[in-house]
């Protein structure tokens, strides 16, 4: 008889475990992420974490997202030097959003914006 090995899953995160009760995520296991400049409020974009990215941001003082896209985690600025520096992170009142407060460097959006809704200003009242 031959065995089946058994379905490999994702190691657990070293995220604090009271933090990881209190967070409420999407079905996806993520969470949003949204970047804002620490000292002018300017809000810079928007990424997603799971456990082990928002763990990473919170050890290493860099921004840690999970790209939906690309299936991976990525460190803002390690390819183009545009780094988030942590200066704070908070959760909303319902544990279901993550504010980073960060010293950006360079644009933050892969545009090249500084932020990701500088391009497309809609217009109101119409």
């Amino acid at each position: 008889m031959t065995s089946t090995p058994a379905p490999s899953t994702p190691p657990a995160s070293s995220l604090d475990p009271a933090i990881a009760a209190r967070l409420k995520r999407g079905a996806d296991g993520l969470v949003p992420a949204i970047a804002q400049q620490y000292d002018t409020g300017e809000v810079l974009m928007l990424g997603w974490m799971d456990d082990e990215a928002l763990h990473r941001t919170l050890t290493t003082g860099r921004c840690t997202y999970w790209s939906r896209s690309r299936q991976e985690y990525w460190v803002k600025g390690d390819t183009s030097g545009h780094i988030q520096l942590v200066k704070s992170v908070a959760l909303d009142c319902d544990a279901d959003t993550v504010l980073v407060k960060v010293d950006q460097t360079g644009a933050a959006c892969h545009t090249g914006d500084r932020t990701c809704f500088d391009a497309d200003v809609l217009p109101l009242g119409q």
